[in-house]
This record gives structure tokens, sequence and C-alpha cells, in this order.
């Protein structure tokens, strides 16, 4: 080996060991980032349970929406606090790194804990859902039956009335004459029925769809945390 080969090979080296500490120090920068992130996670997770309304379907979904839509930033915190392994840790981390492998097991367990109810919340918002339009649709429709029939034998003071309360609902009436009046109305009943049904319909429908795909979404986003969790929680029995 030529002197020149020997000078490169040992500049080679010193820089091999100054990267190799450059990246050893990068460590522990890591590691603060994420426990920066899971106590950032902490305090979401108590914002969410902030007022809290037990055993109300749309707030328990709600609540597990959020939960699930915040699963990348623990994730992301636990994965940089468990990098290097055990590599220049103190005691008392070590104590807290065990503590922290276990809580991703228990993480995994109450992920998997949410689907069935989500599914079960999904279910009772939608009943309640279809009962309140339903009940708000009868409502109006009865209303339109009492406008029917009072139509019939109406004073004309009556029939300005029940013209009001038609263009209260969207229906235009404008006779010009009492006759004229109580024939527009009794014209215009049959179309109100007919767009309370369809509207009612469109409403349900719309509801439906927008509560499946939050749902769907939700559950399948706590599936994929709880796998995470618990591959996070076998890959760290170094830790325990």
């Amino acid at each position: 080996m030529t002197k020149s080969e020997g000078f490169d090979l040992t500049r080679s080296v010193d820089e091999l060991l100054r990267f190799s500490a450059d990246q050893l120090r990068s460590i522990g920068r890591l590691r603060l980032i994420g426990y920066g992130l899971l106590v950032l996670a902490l305090f979401d997770t108590i914002q969410l349970f902030i007022a809290p309304d037990f055993m109300n379907p749309g707030w328990e979904l709600q609540t597990m929406g959020g939960l699930v839509e915040r699963v990348p930033v623990p994730l992301l915190g636990l994965a940089l606090v468990f990098f290097g392994e055990d590599y220049n840790r103190n005691r008392l981390e070590d104590v807290l790194l065990k503590v922290l492998s276990w809580v991703t097991l228990l993480l995994a367990v109450l992920s998997l804990l949410m689907i069935p109810l989500g599914v079960i919340n999904t279910g009772r918002i939608n009943t309640n859902t279809t009962n309140q339009i339903n009940a708000q649709a009868q409502q109006e429709l009865s209303l339109l039956q009492q406008i029917e029939e009072q139509v019939q034998t109406g004073t004309p003071e009556q029939l300005q009335t029940l013209a009001l309360e038609l263009n209260r609902l969207g229906l235009p009436v404008d006779g010009q004459n009492t006759e004229q009046l109580r024939s527009d109305i009794l014209t215009n009943i049959p179309q109100a029925k007919q767009r309370v049904q369809v509207q009612s319909i469109q409403q349900l429908q719309n509801q439906r769809q927008t509560l499946l795909k939050n749902s769907v979404k939700w559950n399948l986003g706590a599936l994929v945390a709880s796998v995470l969790f618990f591959m996070i929680w076998r890959g760290t029995g170094w830790a325990r």
C-alpha cells in the first residue's frame, strides 16, 4: 500500500466515524421529538373527552372518529421513541420504555374494541335519524291534511291564513277571490304532500350515505391502528 492510499483510507475511516457520531447524536434528537409528539397526542385525546356525552351514539361515533384520525401522531411518536432500541438509555428511560411498550398493547386492544362499538353506534344513529326525519315528514303531512279539511268550509279570513301557511311551506297561493283561493289551495296540497315525501326520502339517503362513509372510514382506520400498535408491541420485546 502506498503512502497516498494509506492517507485516503485513513481519511475515509475518519469520515465514516464522524458520520456515525453525527447519526448517534441524531438519535437523541429524534427520541426527544417522539416524546414531544406523544405529549401532544395526549393533549389532543384529553381535549376530545372534555364535556363527554356517553350513551349518546352521535358523540361516541364522532369521538371514535377523532381518535382514529389522530392515530398517526402517537404512532410516529412511538416509532421515534423506540428508535435505536436500547442504545444509550438510562435506567429511568428503561422503565418508561417498558411502560410505553405495554401501553401500545393496550392501545391495540382498545382500537380493536372500538370497531364493534362503531358498528353499533352507526346502527343507532341511523335508526334515530330515520325516526326523526319520518316524524318531521309526518308532522308536515298532518298539517297539510288539516289544511285540506279546513279549506272546504273555511271563511275568507281562514283561507288567507291557510294560504300564508302554504306560502311558508314553499307553495305560492295567490287567488284573487275566495273561490279561486280555495281552488288554488286544494290544487297545491297534493303537490305539497308529494314534495314532503320526496324531500324526506332524499334527506334519508343523504344522511345514510354520509353516515356510512364516515363509519367505514373510522372502523377500518381503527382496525389498521390496532394492527400497527400490536406490531410495535411485538417489536419492542427488548424494552420489556
